[in-house]
């Protein structure tokens, strides 16, 4: 969803979804609708799937050392525990990811676009009640923060299969912005329709 995760940078604005072909962290299917969480600031028009990350990503070793260290030279340095934790988001190293952002927020508490990609790390980890948790704190401070409203959707619909709860989450998003992209390329408004007549099959 249209990292702080993070990637090679054609970032857009990060509170908006308009428009958006952004990174794809975890593709599947339901009912033939293309699901994904966003990184908040997306840097690549498209992911690869996640077993071929680091077959295709670039060696960043140099930029991950060089921050490590000034991590470590400067532990009061909120931007350098943001790109560290983007380039372990990147690189998939999700335990450390989660680290740096927790770091970065400890100095800077009030950044939604670290909270939404903490929240994408923690559905990586197997962690969704986690990454509800950290999406709703991004909105808390910013309530007009797409991507945390679309990504709590997805993990609402395909992790905790909560679909009504879903819905409703993004029918505030709607709100927010009635034009609202899905990474496919639907627009949240179809999935929405697409959802209710699924549910409405069940019955």
């Amino acid at each position: 969803m249209p990292k702080t995760k993070n990637i090679p940078d054609n970032s857009i604005n990060k509170s908006t979804m308009l428009g958006v072909a952004a990174i794809c962290l975890a593709v599947g299917f339901f009912g033939g609708v293309i699901y994904s969480v966003y990184k908040s600031k997306p840097r690549l028009t498209q992911q690869a799937p996640q077993a071929q990350i680091n077959q295709t990503a670039p060696d960043r070793s140099n930029e991950l050392d060089a921050l490590v260290k000034k991590t470590a030279q400067e532990p009061d340095n909120v931007t350098a525990w943001i790109d560290l934790g983007n380039l372990y988001f990147d690189s998939n190293q999700i335990d450390k990811a989660i680290w740096a952002y927790q770091k970065s927020l400890e100095l800077s508490p009030n950044n939604p676009n670290v909270l939404t990609d903490m929240g994408v790390m923690h559905r990586r980890k197997g962690q969704p009640e986690e990454a509800i948790k950290a999406f709703d704190r991004a909105t808390s401070i910013d309530p007009k923060h797409e991507v945390s409203r679309f990504n709590k959707g997805i993990v609402l619909l395909h992790d905790l299969n909560k679909p009504q709860e879903a819905i409703a989450t993004w029918e505030a998003l709607l709100k927010i912005n009635p034009f609202a992209m899905a990474p496919n390329g639907k627009s949240v408004d179809e999935l929405i329709t697409i959802y209710k007549k699924n549910l409405a099959g069940q019955k």
